[in-house]
């Protein structure tokens, strides 16, 4: 089957030339080997890919995955990758490099050649999940070598598909930037920037924050929440036949300027209506009452009661059901992007699953609780499958895995964006679900931005794995001999930024203490923030973690005590400090948690944690093996980024090794909950 693009680059990694060489050393500039299926793809013929970034590190991993291997007989292929154009331009071990030079196993590989008559440095900027739609369209538009202008316009075109010259009323940009930002796509700047100056150039739009609207998906969808209201409460006015009595209320208190009236009722915007509020996006309004616009297309986008929340929770739930990925007919395996987004789309779910009343109909129940176990099969499934290759994947245009979470703020401190802050912090809520995390959005300040994603936690999703990986800016198996404790995450984080240039002096990190009142915690924080020379701010908050392993009363406890301490305003104070500061602010977890029922506690080995209810890690495998059959369904987990003696032994999906019957509320294992933790890009707004 021809996988488009990644053919050339392929059909040197087949099964059969695993058994070639067990070296392969490839100059990949534009990271061509990080993207999904790629990188998918070569797992799968047998290939193990290793990025070399750091000599030490590298021969750490080298001697302890591959030499040993050899030396027992084993074959495990490497792919070494260089971020460089030549291969022999970086410090490869002589020995390596020559290995491979011998059995002719070096390449290169770079845009010029897969996309020969498009500027690279454009192709560059996209999300290498787009070279699909670019390569076909290559492939069906024959054309001459286009200059970088021509590239980007060609890119709006047949990736984007924005047509500049097509946009020339309202409805047509407000379809235009919806059909960009639903689905979460963002434009590369010098794309952006492209389409800016074309608008402007007609002249049409003169008066709309246009920059703001096309690049930053959170400040558009607060233009619609902004606007919606007025409109609202016009269609109320038609609707009792008051439209000659008075207008509506002038649009006090904007953020966005603008034009204060949008069209929503046009064709080309109203059939994304129902779907913004469903899903979140767009919030109702207090404005009008239900009753003055039942039956009206818009009651959607008004606040309601009970009934209007189940309402809601129902549609939630048509979509989520038709949306768990898995293989198309084509035989495409399912993407990270794709499970990214069903699990925010889950997560919000869950939330309004907690948020019904008691007594709701149980056939919605139900359905639920079918439609979640569907999922963590699936997910389970796919994880087998393609878990292995998230390490290596690139980390633009945004973190696959929190342990890249650090090298995305080390390429915005090197090149902030125009007006954009100089430092950077990232703030870790140990234990944070994507669920928990829709429960504290709902308390933030409404003028706040929210550039909201997802990112895979490390399993076994246990603090001391997926955590130090944060800091340590690495897969645990580089730190592998601290992974019983958590003491080193300051000089984890000390060493990755004074090995990008900085001083010791201009790095910070803050940990929560046990049981520390949210008040002691920023007045730490607040010595950091207020010396002038830091740069870069780690910090924990240990709050939701805290929570977790105290929580009695599962998934509804567990939302109650998240919005008690969200509404409390802690943490809104604390990023605030940050914001005074200067900082930009990334928000991310470092594991979620699931409500799970105990199936029996093993009464072998050692536990990964105090708790150990989601999993159990053991160093020898006949051991692990024994436990395992003793619990069906357990999962006997591959060490994939970890030691080889770190054998995780975790729990079916929303089962615990803890007394039959017996409920709790925990981490550790491989349920979307645990595994899928937000990432999320804060602003405080104007």
């Amino acid at each position: 089957m021809s996988l488009g693009w990644r053919d050339p680059i392929l059909e040197h990694f087949s099964a059969s030339s695993a058994g070639v060489s067990r070296v392969t050393v490839v100059a990949d500039p534009d990271q061509l080997l990080a993207e999904a299926r790629t990188a998918q793809a070569l797992r799968e013929a047998g290939f193990d890919v290793l990025a070399f970034e750091d000599p030490i590190a590298f021969r750490f991993v080298y001697e302890r995955r591959f030499r040993q291997a050899w030396d027992a007989g084993q074959d495990t292929p490497l792919v070494l990758v260089l971020r460089t154009a030549d291969a022999d331009a970086a410090r490869v071990p002589w020995d390596i490099l020559q290995r491979a030079r011998r059995e002719q196993r070096v390449f290169v590989f770079g845009l010029p050649q897969l996309f020969p008559t498009l500027a690279p440095a454009v192709v560059g900027e996209l999300d290498r999940a787009d070279f699909d739609r670019l390569h076909s369209a290559a492939l069906q538009t024959p054309r001459g070598q286009l200059g970088e202008n021509g590239t980007r316009d060609f890119v709006l075109r047949h990736v984007f598909d924005l047509v500049p010259q097509s946009i020339k009323t309202t409805p047509d940009l407000l379809r235009a930037l919806l059909e960009l930002h639903y689905p979460g796509r963002a434009l590369p700047v010098s794309v952006a920037e492209r389409l800016l100056s074309l608008l402007a150039a007609s002249g049409r739009f003169a008066d709309w924050p246009l920059r703001e609207l096309v690049l930053s998906r959170a400040a558009f969808f607060a233009f619609l929440d902004e606007r919606w209201p007025r409109f609202v409460e016009m269609q109320a006015r038609i609707k009792q036949g008051r439209t000659g009595v008075s207008e509506p209320e002038p649009l006090y208190g904007a953020q966005l300027t603008g034009p204060s009236d949008l069209p929503f009722d046009h064709e080309r915007v109203r059939v994304y209506i129902d779907n913004l509020f469903v899903e979140g996006l767009l919030h109702p309004t207090h404005t009008v009452s239900k009753e003055q616009l039942a039956g009206h297309w818009t009651e959607v986008g008004v606040v309601g009661g009970e009934e209007a929340r189940v309402e809601r929770f129902v549609r939630m739930l048509d979509r989520v059901e038709g949306a768990v990925p898995g293989d198309s007919d084509s035989g495409a395996p399912a993407t990270p992007a794709q499970w990214l987004e069903l699990a925010q789309r889950f997560a919000e779910l869950i939330a309004l699953r907690w948020s019904l009343p008691t007594g709701v109909d149980t056939t919605v129940t139900t359905r639920f609780e079918t439609l979640h176990a569907r999922v963590e099969a699936a997910f389970l499934v796919w994880l087998r499958r393609a878990y292995g290759s998230l390490a290596s994947m690139s980390p633009r245009p945004r973190p696959v895995m929190v342990h890249q979470i650090p090298t995305v703020m080390g390429l915005e401190l090197d090149r902030p964006a125009p007006g954009a802050a100089t430092k950077q912090a990232v703030v870790v809520v140990d234990g944070l679900a994507l669920d928990q995390w829709v429960v504290v959005r709902e308390s933030m300040p409404k003028e706040w931005r929210l550039d909201e994603g997802a990112a895979f936690a490390w399993i076994p999703s246990l603090t001391m794995v997926s955590r130090q990986s944060i800091f340590a800016a690495r897969p645990p198996e580089y730190f592998g001999k601290y992974l019983d404790i958590t003491a080193k995450e300051e000089s984890h984080w000390q060493r990755f930024w004074q090995g990008r240039g900085l001083q010791a002096n201009q790095i910070a990190y803050v940990c929560a203490r046990g049981q520390e009142a949210d008040t002691a915690l920023l007045e730490r924080v607040k010595e950091k923030t207020r010396d002038r020379r830091v740069r870069v701010l780690g910090m924990v908050v240990g709050k939701v973690d805290e929570m977790i392993h105290g929580e009695v009363m599962g998934t509804d406890g567990m939302h109650a005590g998240v919005r008690h301490w969200s509404e409390r305003g802690a943490l809104t104070i604390l990023l605030d400090e940050l914001f005074d500061a200067g900082f930009a602010v990334t928000l991310t977890a470092d594991h979620g948690n699931v409500e799970a029922t105990g199936f029996g506690r093993p009464d072998v080995g050692v536990t990964a944690d105090a708790k150990g209810e989601r999993v159990h890690v053991y160093r020898d495998e006949a051991i692990r093996a024994r436990v395992a059959a003793a619990h069906p369904g357990s999962v006997e987990w591959p060490p994939l980024g970890l030691p080889a003696d770190y054998l995780a032994l975790i729990a079916p999906a929303r089962r615990a090794f803890v007394p039959e019957g017996r409920e709790t509320v925990a981490h550790g294992g491989v349920c979307l909950e645990e595994v899928v933790v937000p990432y999320v890009r804060i602003a405080r707004g104007t």
